[in-house]
């Protein structure tokens, strides 16, 4: 008789832990595979673990292409380190390939030496085809320079989910918990934030709740007790100014941005919006706030959005409007009222890549002379554009407190990097932000409509109803003090210039601009918007090498800072970049008259660093 004995488990070698400076993760499959969503825990665990990092979501044009083709492959980039960070990062470590369409977009950008993980399961002779590979890039060879980590995703997803009665179709679709469990592990992440998010997101559907934590927990696992991965990778927290934090994205930042200015100045905010991408967001975050006093309207198109917004500030009220590019465009006629009547709306425009509908998904800074002069006639208005996820929210006040203050439209300019990119906000004390103090006329003696404030030249604000404070509004043209119809034309040019010295008398409230770098030298690089984080680390790294570079970002676009004048002067040369073909160049060359030379992208994605530094080291060699 023959006794068995079972085998007694190997003993678990303990893995090594490599410690990392700084990483970036890109996280890429068909729209449909949940890769954003796992991009996004990845970073909010990224966070919790008290990382700097910075994100790049990177969303078809497509609202569902065909699977497993290369126009539907959807990415998220995440970048975090030990130390300050300002980008996404140009070219990732680490690929999390879903099938061979998003390796395929993907591999060229992969660091040489990066690592893959994919879903082997993916990678069928059909899914090969529809990429456009002849054999599979997992077993060719043809991917030996790099880490690769062929894992069954998919099916070690159903394993998991196995017992919880759900069809194939829904239990597949766990996999990008799956695959965020390995990365997790891999790369020392708590996994707690997930399971919290899972219960509160799911919590509906219990089944659902069991099936993705059981998924994140097994890809989780499989990273600790399989023997392909030999190393764990950590990043040490980030040495952050002490404060509360939480994880924020552009158009969240923007959305609590006007509503911590509405509360500021105890008025009641009114947004009126046509859904548009990248935008939308803003619409869904400030309806999500009603229990402020928070008005939300989702218009039938974009005039009608613009038109409610102007007559919710007509009413008294903080009128906004968010939009994109060719909301933008059917919005010029209503903004020039708000010129002509002078009340404070305030424009959102959150820009991506055009002309037309473009590349609704992709980003792109091309709108600015469209701001700055797409009206008829002499139109101005306040233009503002803030630089980082996090600083939506002080533009965004700013841009409410801006127009109460000088009675004049401003327009916000974001774009679809800022709005979809995250970093770590430092939530600012309500008694930090500055009160917004709004007087609304309400004594008939002495009333004009017109007549201005001396500092600001800001008419009055009169709520409709008021007694003894009737007056005239609409687009004709106005005669001085009195807003009676005038077709004077010495009182036109007036009205004209006193609009113009309205906007003008801003750059009283504009401060100091701030000069990266020395206040001298060889060249100066000026930029705006969300190219600040990309032209910070790359006049740095130059700057580090002994050469003169400095840098000045422009926050406030019309008017421009009263200093700048000065600054340019005190550089040899000037470099403005731009993801446009040169429209802030332009204003620079025929405001200073100063041969600035412009840099240019307008590819739907932001500047690598190392193109920045490319062009700057030229035109310091020239």
């Amino acid at each position: 008789m023959t006794t068995h004995t079972e085998t007694p488990p190997r003993p678990q070698v303990p893995k090594r832990t490599e410690e990392l400076d700084e990483v970036v993760i890109r996280f890429a499959g068909d729209s449909g595979d949940g890769m954003q969503l796992a991009g996004m825990q990845f970073t909010n665990e990224t966070a919790v673990a008290g990382t700097d990092l910075a994100t790049l979501p990177d969303f078809p044009a497509e609202i569902r292409a065909p699977a497993g083709t290369l126009f539907g492959v959807s990415g998220f980039q995440v970048n975090f380190s030990s130390h300050d960070i300002f980008t996404p990062g140009d070219n990732p470590d680490v690929l999390v390939m879903m099938n061979p369409a998003a390796l395929k977009v993907n591999l060229r950008d992969l660091k040489p030496g990066g690592i893959i993980i994919a879903d082997t399961a993916e990678f069928t002779e059909n899914n090969l085809k529809k990429a456009g590979f002849a054999t599979s890039p997992l077993e060719d060879g043809s991917l030996a320079k790099y880490q690769v980590f062929p894992v069954d995703i998919t099916q070690m997803t159903l394993r998991a989910v196995e017992g919880l009665n759900l069809n194939t179709k829904v239990a597949s679709r766990c996999k990008n918990f799956y695959a965020l469990g390995l990365t997790s592990w891999l790369f020392t992440r708590p996994i707690d934030p997930t399971i919290r998010w899972i219960e509160g997101r799911f919590k509906k559907t219990p089944e659902l709740v069991d099936a993705n934590i059981r998924a994140l927990k097994a890809g989780y696992h499989f990273g600790e007790t399989a023997e392909m991965f030999a190393v764990q990778y950590e990043v040490k927290p980030a040495r952050l100014v002490p404060g509360k934090y939480r994880n924020i994205t552009g158009n969240s930042a923007t959305a609590l941005g006007f509503i911590a200015a509405a509360e500021r100045a105890g008025l009641p905010l009114f947004l009126g919006s046509y859904p548009i991408t990248p935008a939308s967001d803003v619409l869904h975050e400030v309806a999500s706030y009603k229990n402020f006093n928070v008005y939300t309207f989702q218009a039938e198109d974009e005039i009608a959005a613009v038109g409610a917004a102007l007559g919710a500030a007509y009413g008294g009220a903080i009128g906004i409007c968010t939009t994109s590019g060719p909301g933008m465009l059917l919005k010029q006629e209503m903004i020039n009222l708000a010129v002509m009547v002078e009340l404070p709306l305030i424009i959102a425009d959150i820009q991506r890549a055009g002309p037309s509908t473009g590349m609704p998904t992709k980003t792109e800074q091309a709108d600015l002379l469209m701001a700055i002069y797409g009206r008829a006639s002499e139109s101005p208005v306040v233009v503002l554009a803030p630089a980082t996820p996090g600083e939506c929210f002080f533009m965004a006040f700013e841009a409410v407190r801006l127009a109460a203050k000088y009675m004049v439209p401003v327009i916000y300019m974001s774009d679809g990097y800022l709005a979809n990119g995250a970093e770590p906000w430092k939530i600012p004390k309500v008694s930090e932000l500055p009160q917004i103090d709004v007087q609304f006329r309400t004594s008939p003696e002495g009333f004009q409509p017109y007549l201005r404030d001396p500092e600001t030249l800001a008419r009055a604000w009169v709520k409709p109803g008021t007694p003894g404070l009737e007056h005239r509004i609409g687009g004709l043209a106005k005669e001085d003090v009195t807003g009676h119809v005038s077709y004077d034309p010495i009182n036109n040019e007036k009205m004209v210039r006193l609009r113009a010295e309205k906007v003008a008398r801003v750059a009283m409230d504009i401060p100091r601009t701030d000069v990266r770098g020395d206040p001298s030298g060889k060249l100066l690089v000026i930029g705006w918007g969300s190219t600040y984080g990309a032209l910070v680390e790359a006049t740095e790294r130059v700057r580090a090498q002994g050469k003169s570079v400095s840098h000045v970002h422009l926050r406030y676009l019309n008017p421009l800072p009263p200093d700048l004048k000065e600054i340019i002067r005190r550089f040899e040369r000037v470099l403005v970049p731009e993801l446009n073909t040169g429209q802030l160049l332009k204003i620079i060359r025929a405001e200073y008259l100063v041969d600035a030379k412009g840099m240019n992208k307008i590819q739907g994605y932001p500047f690598k660093v190392g193109e920045l530094m490319q062009k700057i080291q030229e035109l310091l060699e020239e």
